[in-house]
C-alpha cells in the first residue's frame, strides 16, 4: 500500500495524536511533520506506503487544526579540513521529553499526545512513535488520511512496509457510527490500494457502542466499527488480507474525533482483531494527575 513520510518530533502540541495514522502505506498526521508515511504515508504515488518525516508548516498547522477540534468537542483536557581523511567520532542524539502517561490496559504501552492530554495503549510487540505523523495522500483514485500520535507493528518487516499502525484524526462528521464507518474504509481504500487503483475491497461489520473517559472520569459515548480488507497491492510485502478497527467520539460540533489501528490480518499475529479493537477502545483523555514526562535514551550514529 503507498504511505505518505513520516516525520517525528513535531515541535507543535494540540491534537496530534489523535490527528495522525499511518498505514501500511501510512498517513502520518499530528506527530509529524511531512505527510509521507513513517515511512508508511502515501504522499507520492507508490506501490508501498511511505512514512511522514518532519512535518514541513503545512504538516504542523494540520496537527494544530486537528488539536484544537479534539480540544473543541468538549471531552478533551480540563485543561577543519585535512588532505587526510579522519574517522568521524560518534555522534549522540538525545531525544527531547515527551509526555508519558500510564497504560490502562495491563502488559500494554501507552502512546500519548504531545502534551499529555489523551493517549491510547498498545500491545508490546508494537512500537509507539508518539512524535510520528503518517497517513496516504488523497489521489484521484484514493480518499487519502493523515494520522498524528502513531504507533506501529512490524515496522519496515520488509522493506519500507509495515505490518500494522495506529494514529489519531478527525471525520466530518457529527454521526458517530457515519464517522467510525468512513474512517475504516478511508484507511482500508489508501492502505491497501496501489495509489492509481483498482482499489482494495472494504467490508465494515456491524458497529457496536463504547464509552470514552473524559479527563474528569466522566463518559462520552463513542462508536467502533471494524472492516475486513481484501488489498489489491501486488508484491511479496503486500498483505492479502487486512482488518481496521476505528472508534469515532464528540462530532457535536460538525467534527468526529477518530481513532484508528490498522494491521494485516494473516501476519499480525493469532490475536490481531482483539488487539486493534482493543487499542481504539482503550483511547481517553488523560486527567493532570496521571500526566508526565520522560526522556528516551539517547542514540549515538557511528
Amino acid at each position: 500500500m503507498a504511505r505518505f513520510h513520516r516525520r517525528s518530533d513535531d515541535p507543535k502540541p494540540g491534537y496530534e495524536d489523535n490527528a495522525a495514522l499511518r498505514g501500511f502505506g501510512g498517513y502520518e498526521p499530528a506527530d509529524a511533520p511531512e505527510v509521507q508515511r513513517a515511512r508508511p504515508k502515501r504522499i507520492r504515488p507508490a506501490a508501498k506506503p511511505l512514512k511522514w518525516r518532519r512535518a514541513p508548516w503545512f504538516g504542523l498547522v494540520f496537527i494544530a487544526l486537528v488539536a484544537g477540534v479534539l480540544n473543541a468537542l468538549g471531552v478533551g483536557k480540563p485543561r577543519d579540513a585535512s588532505s587526510t581523511p579522519s574517522p568521524r567520532s560518534p555522534v549522540v542524539v538525545t531525544p527531547s521529553p515527551r509526555a508519558a502517561v500510564p497504560p490502562v490496559v495491563t502488559g500494554w504501552q501507552s502512546v500519548a499526545g504531545r502534551d499529555g492530554s489523551y493517549a491510547y495503549d498498545v500491545p508490546p510487540n508494537w512500537k509507539p512513535e508518539p512524535g510520528t505523523l503518517h497517513g496516504w495522500e488523497q489521489t484521484g483514485a484514493i480518499p487519502g488520511l493523515r494520522l498524528i500520535t502513531s504507533a506501529f507493528l512490524g515496522e519496515h518487516f520488509c522493506g519500507t512496509s509495515d505490518l500494522g499502525g495506529a494514529g489519531v484524526s478527525t471525520e466530518p462528521l457529527t454521526d458517530l457510527d457515519a464517522a467510525a464507518r468512513k474512517a475504516v474504509t478511508d484507511v482500508g481504500v489508501s492502505a491497501f490500494s496501489p495509489v492509481d487503483g483498482p482499489l482494495a475491497a472494504v467490508t465494515a461489520g456491524a458497529g457496536t457502542d463504547a464509552q470514552l473517559t473524559k479527563a474528569d472520569g466522566t463518559k462520552a459515548p463513542s462508536r467502533i466499527v471494524v472492516a475486513e480488507v481484501v488489498p489489491t497491492e501486488t508484491g511479496e510485502c503486500a498483505a492479502k488480507h487486512a482488518l481496521v478497527a476505528a472508534m469515532a467520539f464528540g462530532g457535536d460540533s460538525g467534527t468526529a474525533g477518530i481513532v484508528v489501528a490498522y494491521a494485516d490480518s494473516d501476519r499480525g499475529g493469532p490475536s490481531v482483531r482483539d488487539d486493534l479493537v482493543g487499542i481504539v477502545r482503550s483511547y481517553r483523555f488523560v486527567p493532570p494527575a496521571d500526566r508526565g514526562t520522560t526522556t528516551p535514551p539517547p542514540t549515538t550514529y557511528r
